[in-house]
């Protein structure tokens, strides 16, 4: 079985693209469903149920969702060996620019818009820097001349992915992602493999429940700003 992990920001258009890739791949006879990290709730299981596709749901509640992510995702794995997948994509709750669901020796896939702002893509961390193809969606929308700015900021940003611009609604570039999908490697277990970057290493009083502002309630690890 091969695993694909999907990532970018809510609204990107994550759910479409993987729907549209879900064709290519049961035209060639693969099997795939979705695992779906988000926080409080989604929607988007019901869009692959009515798919027909086995999807599994989890929700990080009062966790960072990429821990929850990291946390489950063995877990995962197993479940997909057993469902009989050929291809089980994990898509990310996309709320952290500086977290990155991704692991090493497996495809990473980040999904960013054009209607995000040109310079959206130098704001984004690991998400984006280590994924393996960058996805640019809602093309349509915007001028040849936005597209090619866009372009050149996430190429900047992440010189050694492939760029693809990918339609959620028509399908158009899902084909050429399938075919990359398709070079994943097979992986039987996820055991001892490493993230491509580590989580934030901060862990305060805030991390476990305190909501009292103050510096007197401000214990662990801490960053402060200097103000001049």
């Amino acid at each position: 079985m091969k695993l694909i992990t999907v990532s970018g920001a809510p609204s990107a258009g994550k759910t479409s693209i993987i729907l549209r890739l879900i064709d290519c791949l049961r035209e060639g006879g693969q099997a795939a469903g979705v695992v779906k990290f988000d926080c409080l709730t989604s929607f988007d299981q019901l869009r692959y149920q009515e798919y027909g596709v086995p999807v599994q749901v989890g929700f990080s509640g009062k966790f960072c969702p990429d821990h929850f992510f990291i946390s489950n995702i063995e877990d995962a794995v197993e479940w997909g060996q057993r469902t009989g997948l050929d291809i089980l994509i994990s898509e990310s709750a996309g709320l952290c620019n500086r977290c990155s669901p991704h692991i090493q020796g497996i495809l990473a896939i980040c999904v960013i818009d054009n209607l995000a702002g040109i310079n959206t893509p130098r704001k984004i961390g690991p998400m984006l820097k280590l994924a393996d193809i960058v996805l640019i969606t809602k093309g349509d929308i915007v001028s040849q001349a936005e597209r090619e700015v866009f372009m050149f900021n996430v190429r900047q940003v992440n010189p050694g992915a492939r760029i693809l611009f990918v339609n959620g609604i028509t399908g158009q570039g899902a084909f050429m992602l399938s075919k990359q999908v398709s070079k994943a490697a097979d992986i039987t277990t996820l055991r001892n493999r490493r993230l491509r970057f580590s989580m934030p290493a901060s862990v305060c009083a805030y991390c476990t429940g305190e909501t009292r502002v103050g510096e007197s309630y401000q214990m662990g690890m801490l960053k402060k700003m200097e103000f001049r």
